[in-house]
């Protein structure tokens, strides 16, 4: 896809991108900050918005970044579905994944391969992340001796607030046994997204996991090694940009939280549930879904297909052929 041609589309499908969704038929409805969920006796209907968080608030929408998440999810999904058991059962439409009804466990597995984001914002405090106190003297951005696994609470609304392993088992939010499991399954689904990466050229510098319990087992659930939940660097510069001290080039929405403390200082990062989100340009939205593609077809290696379209209308469409509608 030519250059132009893609922001021509971006552009025309800023005035048809999916914020929220009203299938009332199809159960009952959960909000997350992102997708839409109806959940129907032993089934979960997910539907992936074009909405955008950071700092655990919706800012935006950004054009196809649903129908990327989507997809990309069920591309990583498929991938490792002998390695680690996961929820899917069918994808009905783009941004659509159709899965089992799982207990959610209230616990996100957090993997760290550099230091950066949160953990970087706590190392310059001082301050532990998930219990884990890290050697004085490492820089941004600087790859770990070895991956942390930082666990954190899943909040419904606002920060979720990292919690370290013993405290975990100690407050009963997972039984030892479970969370062991949980933490060994996100390793492994960490490994071998990196070395996937990797051979694209790109480093997956951490991400995060949530899982469930279904008919007594552990399944990955929610999303896997997507641009929201996780972050991505290209391989091939990133040694320079560290050694200059600069930033990676990165392909993930950090550059919007950069965006956002660049612009509203005052604001950003320590935005509060009550205050109202400020005006997003239409450059930045633009410049997201250009990345969010790059990563995709990096990633996938497969060329996104943009159609300028009612998402909402074809979410619909699509449904009803599937006969959930």
């Amino acid at each position: 896809m030519v250059a132009e041609n893609i922001e021509d589309l971006i552009t025309k499908q800023l005035n048809f991108t999916l914020r929220e969704t009203n299938f009332t038929t199809l159960g009952k409805l959960y909000k997350g900050k992102v997708r839409d969920n109806y959940i129907k006796n032993d089934k979960r209907i997910i539907i992936a918005t074009d909405r955008l968080s950071a700092f655990d608030r919706v800012i935006t929408t950004i054009p196809f970044k649903g129908q990327m998440l989507n997809q990309i999810s069920s591309f990583w999904f498929d991938k490792t579905k002998d390695m680690v058991k996961n929820h899917i059962i069918s994808i009905p439409d783009p941004s659509v994944s159709v899965v089992h009804q799982c207990e959610t466990l209230p616990v996100e597995v957090i993997i760290r391969a550099y230091i950066t984001g949160t953990a970087w914002r706590n190392y310059l405090k001082g301050q532990p992340t998930s219990g884990i106190t890290l050697p004085k003297g490492l820089e941004k951005n600087q790859k770990l001796d070895d991956v942390l696994v930082t666990p954190s609470t899943k909040a419904e609304s606002g920060h979720d607030i990292y919690i370290s392993k013993e405290q975990i088992i100690k407050d009963k939010l997972v039984e030892r046994n479970i969370y062991e499991e949980m933490e060994q399954a996100a390793l492994k689904l960490f490994r071998f997204g990196q070395e996937y990466c990797k051979k694209n050229g790109l480093i997956m510098v951490d991400t995060k996991y949530e899982f469930g319990i279904k008919d007594g087992e552990l399944m990955l659930i929610d999303e896997i090694h997507t641009q929201d939940s996780s972050r991505f660097w290209i391989l091939d510069s990133y040694e320079s940009k560290f050694e200059n001290g600069e930033e990676p080039e990165i392909l993930d929405k950090e550059i919007f939280r950069g965006w956002l403390m660049d612009t509203y200082p005052d604001i950003f990062p320590d935005i509060k549930p009550e205050d109202d989100i400020p005006p997003i340009s239409d450059d930045i939205k633009i410049e997201l879904a250009k990345r969010y593609m790059r990563s995709f077809e990096k990633i996938t290696g497969i060329e996104f297909q943009a159609e300028v379209a009612d998402v909402n209308q074809r979410i619909h469409d699509n449904l009803k052929q599937a006969d959930y509608l």
